[in-house]
């Protein structure tokens, strides 16, 4: 029953983003074209919410789906890491035209050319998880 709530909240969350246009090609090109605030609101608001609900997280005793108390660790600061990943995130972000949030949200909007897409983020991630423990800290 509870993974059916995480489903919900997912479709809703889904819904939100294609109504609110950040699955669109032509938003996220407005935005890199510096021509709309619409993406900037957009991203703005979820990193408020996402800010309220980490300083929520770390105030009280929140625990997960398992009843496991979540803990908030401190990550490694690395200067090569975070330029390297963000150069290849955003390549990626302005090559297909979405980040990996709306690649979903794409997908349920019947837009079927972006399982090229989910494929290749998938198989990313996974590489990555092989080599990260060699990259520069």
């Amino acid at each position: 029953m509870k993974n059916l709530v995480y489903i919900f909240l997912g479709v809703v969350f889904g819904l939100a983003m294609y109504k609110a246009e950040a699955a669109s090609w032509f938003r996220i090109y407005e935005m890199f074209n510096f021509d709309s605030f619409h993406m900037y609101g957009f991203i703005g608001t979820a990193l408020l919410v996402g800010a309220v609900g980490l300083q929520l997280f770390k105030r009280y005793d929140t625990k997960d789906i398992n009843g496991e108390k979540i803990v908030i660790k401190p990550k490694d600061r690395s200067i090569v890491r975070y330029l390297i990943g963000g150069i290849l995130f955003g390549l990626g972000w302005a090559l297909v035209g979405a980040c990996p949030g709306p690649i979903f949200v794409l997908l349920g909007a019947g837009i079927w050319q972006i399982l090229i897409v989910i494929v290749f983020a998938l198989l990313g991630t996974y590489l990555y998880g092989l080599i990260k423990d060699k990259l520069p800290h």
